[in-house]
């Protein structure tokens, strides 16, 4: 089983093998950080086309009589003070990761730290208030290289303040950690209760085995060949020459 050093302690903490322990996927983990970084974007960039530029439409001086080239309106884009051609407008920049593909790479990226020792589990309730020395002191022990990410959970104030002040240290919550975020990282400090959030997160979801009886599916399939067989039949031919009942007491 995966284990990582603990924080300002001797002793080690036990990781969930299902998450820490997934090899390392350079093309998923590349889609799905890449894909982090886009949606980051705000998309506001605009740029005035020609048709929104403070300028008049009209042409900027007769077509003949004057012995220069022929021209029409200022606002073109080749002409300074013009609108751009193919200018930035408003947009979005996200781009889709299915769900497994983006739990499988955060899997991979977290294995990583594991695997490197640049792994440590933080005990956030040891921060009774906000001691920044302490904090530091705590990473320069353990040797931590920079950029650190701390990851905690949203009720763990004291030692959000405790750390966020420190240089090269990013701290954000477990909810908010992305692919990116782990892979831009040289170490990564994990709490208690934001390891189990990043666990859940992160483990492939239990399958439930069906709930239909044994026989259940035999006899739905039965039912269906019954079915289809009735559908299919054809009703009996009348023999020719053979008029309906009907017909024969009308004409009677």
């Amino acid at each position: 089983m995966p284990k990582a050093p603990l924080l300002g302690g001797a002793t080690k903490a036990n990781l969930p093998e299902a998450v820490f322990s997934e090899p390392f996927h350079e093309s998923l983990v590349h889609e799905t950080a890449r894909a982090d970084l886009a949606a980051r974007r705000r998309g506001t960039a605009s740029a005035l086309t020609r048709a929104e530029v403070s300028m008049t439409t009209a042409k900027a001086w007769r077509q003949k009589g004057l012995g220069r080239a022929r021209a029409g309106p200022l606002s073109v884009p080749h002409r300074r003070g013009g609108g751009a051609a193919f200018g930035p407008k408003p947009r979005h920049h996200t781009v889709k990761v299915n769900r497994k593909a983006r739990r499988r790479a955060l899997r991979a990226a977290l294995s990583v730290h594991a695997a490197r020792d640049t792994l440590a589990v933080l005990d956030a309730g040891s921060f009774e208030e906000p001691a920044t020395r302490r904090a530091a002191e705590a990473l320069d022990a353990w040797g931590a290289d920079r950029p650190t990410l701390v990851a905690l959970d949203a009720g763990e104030v004291t030692a959000l303040k405790s750390f966020r002040n420190l240089d090269r240290v990013t701290v954000l919550r477990a909810d908010a950690v992305g692919v990116a975020d782990v892979v831009g990282s040289r170490s990564l400090v994990i709490s208690k209760a934001a390891l189990e959030t990043l666990t859940n997160r992160a483990k492939e979801p239990e399958r439930h085995p069906s709930t239909n009886p044994p026989g259940a599916e035999a006899g739905a399939s039965e039912r269906q060949d019954q079915s289809g067989d009735r559908m299919g039949a054809s009703p009996p031919r009348r023999p020719s020459g053979a008029s309906p009942a009907g017909a024969e007491q009308a004409g009677g």
